[in-house]
């Protein structure tokens, strides 16, 4: 699930990094593009970062 998420993840990224490259030369409202570029990368740091952990008993 890792690795699935991880290339999905990054195809996502590029994706939206250029709606957000359309979205500085105004072809697309900025204020769309942004927020969901930085969902995108959470998503993917999200992803990158999660360890399964002792939650305790």
């Amino acid at each position: 699930m890792k690795v699935t998420g991880l290339i999905l993840g990054t195809i996502v990224f590029i994706g939206l990094l250029f709606l957000n490259v359309l979205g500085l030369m105004n072809l697309l409202p900025l204020y769309i593009t942004s927020p969901l570029l930085f969902i995108a990368i959470f998503i993917i740091l999200y992803i990158v970062n999660h360890r399964k952990t002792f939650k305790g008993f």
